[in-house]
């Protein structure tokens, strides 16, 4: 029973108590004081007419104080009545009656389809993903007036809880290929223990804050349990490391030889200043240049006028052998670090991973947090010059900014920009669009925690998309069932259209990776091509 129907229940309950007493009394009174006895029918019904302001019947005036002073009082009783009738009654029912419904259980013949408990900023990007590969999704909400508000900008939602095994059969999870969960750790733990009451064979994945809770979601039944602060420290940790082996460890095997690989170029680098043509990168190393981040925008195949500046993220391939000389280009010439050359500013997780991080490949920092804690260099307020002053900002070679609010960490990039124009600038932003700001703010590389959790989910759900890294918005994947049999990649024109690459062709059991405008694509090759997440899902819209 809902909240509305026990308050009109008890409403209604409670009014026929006052009226079935105020009849007894008034019969009593009339026969007593008036000397005029009333049947009890005959008192009844003066009470519903005294509290429904329709008169008083053929009983008035009275003669004795006492009857007058009870027909007053009950007079008032009757109005609060009527008037209390309003917010308990009157207001929830025109509210329900006029306000958008929320579906409290999805359609029975809803199938593979990943059911999200429940929805935040990390969880967009999932959705977004899921949208590309048109894989339906189903979000739990127990809350109405969230659930409405979700509901009225087009999300798929249910109101009910995800924690209740029936708010996970209403969410159809019998017959999902996959359950998202991030809502709290102690929280996820129930809801996955409940979905494996509910279904074995399902494919669940959660998202943790503190990386050791992983084992209890583990034990629970989860099977992967994501812990995305500390994926962005370590991402973040080997933007500052100059070493060739971090820069290729996210690298994407296409086939023996080739390799994908989204390389950055670092301040005082050879390359930076130089435009694409001027840099002869394919003719000096052998690699391919497919595609270009610009201050967070992705440009495939970027002019040869391009400008390289430090930041820039080039999306390249190659074999192992040539992306090793090319990353040697891209690092620092004269980058040599010691004690405060780089600057971590936060001490919360993320900053932790950081400082780890740099601490296993013998890098120096200095750490800034306002909280006093163990670890902690400098104590202070980071957006306060005299604070990073003290931290020796004019030493930094490279500044580290993990801090959980956007709008100081924009803030924090404007002073430190100011301070040290040729300091480059690594940082963390928690949404999607506080990306574009921060790079506007003077940021060289910025990674988003959203964008890193819904991505790394993306990775586990879907079976078509290798993620290139989770630094940029960028993937692989492989398309078996597409509409360019016959056509050629020129003919398909595929860059034009969507952005995206075909970098190989898988032909029966030969992987195809010598590939030109000319190459014919069949009808049974799966094709895998290289892209922006946009451009991707622009494919599958434009070719499948």
């Amino acid at each position: 029973m809902n909240s509305l129907r026990r308050r009109i229940i008890g409403y209604f309950g409670f009014v026929a108590v006052v009226l079935t007493a105020t009849a007894a009394v008034y019969q009593q009174g009339m026969r007593v004081f008036e000397g005029r006895p009333r049947t009890f029918l005959d008192s009844f019904q003066f009470a519903v007419e005294m509290f429904t302001t329709t008169g008083f019947g053929g009983d008035a005036p009275w003669t004795t104080p006492e009857m007058q002073l009870f027909v007053a009082v009950m007079d008032l009783v009757g109005m609060a009545l009527l008037v209390g009738a309003l917010p308990v009654v009157a207001t929830p029912f025109l509210q329900n009656a006029l306000s958008t419904s929320v579906p409290q259980e999805a359609a029975s013949s809803l199938a593979d389809h990943v059911v999200i408990c429940s929805y935040n900023s990390l969880a967009d990007t999932l959705i977004t993903e899921l949208e590309g590969q048109e894989i339906s999704y189903v979000l739990l909400e127990p809350d109405r007036d969230e659930a409405t508000d979700l509901y009225e900008d087009g999300y798929t939602v249910i109101q009910a809880d995800p924690v209740s095994t029936d708010g996970l059969q209403a969410a159809q999870l019998t017959t999902a290929r996959a359950l998202f969960i991030d809502i709290d750790d102690q929280v996820d733990t129930g809801i996955i223990l409940t979905a494996r009451e509910i279904v074995e064979d399902i494919e669940i994945v959660s998202v943790v804050d503190e990386p050791e809770q992983d084992k209890y979601h583990r034990l629970a039944g989860a099977d992967s349990v994501l812990s995305p602060r500390s994926v962005l420290g370590e991402t973040l940790a080997a933007k500052v490391t100059t070493t060739v082996q971090q820069e290729l460890t996210k690298a994407v095997d296409i086939d023996g030889d080739l390799q994908l690989a989204e390389v950055s170029i670092h301040h005082g680098s050879r390359l930076a200043g130089d435009t694409l043509a001027e840099s002869q990168i394919p003719e000096r190393t052998g690699v391919n240049v497919l595609g270009a981040w610009f201050r967070g925008g992705f440009q495939a195949a970027p002019a040869p006028s391009a400008t390289l500046s430090p930041g820039t993220v080039l999306l390249v391939s190659g074999q192992e052998s040539q992306l090793s000389q090319f990353v040697e280009m891209t690092q620092s010439s004269v980058r040599q670090f010691g004690t405060g050359d780089t600057l971590v500013i936060g001490h919360g997780q993320v900053g932790q991973t950081v400082s780890s991080a740099l601490a296993e490949d013998d890098i120096s920092y200095t750490i800034v947090d306002k909280t006093e804690r163990p670890g902690v260099d400098v104590i202070g307020d980071a957006t306060d010059e005299e604070t990073l002053t003290a931290a020796g900002i004019e030493r930094a070679q490279t500044v580290v900014i993990a801090l959980p609010d956007d709008t100081i960490a924009e803030f924090v990039t404007l002073v430190t920009r100011n301070l040290a124009p040729e300091t480059e600038i690594v940082a963390r932003v928690q949404t999607n669009e506080s990306v574009s700001k921060m790079y506007r703010a003077g940021a060289d590389y910025v990674l988003s925690l959203s964008r890193t959790t819904g991505r790394l989910s993306a990775s586990r759900i879907l079976d078509d998309r290798d993620l290139l890294s989770l630094d940029q918005q960028m993937g692989v994947a492989r398309i078996t069932d597409h509409d360019l049999g016959g056509q050629t990649i020129r003919d398909a024109d595929i860059r034009r259209q969507t952005g995206c690459t075909v970098i190989a062709l898988e032909r029966e059991e030969t992987v195809i990776t010598d590939v030109d405008p000319d190459t014919t694509i069949d009808v049974t090759d799966t094709v895998q091509l290289v892209g922006a997440d946009d451009g991707i899902r622009s494919f599958e819209q434009s070719f499948t």
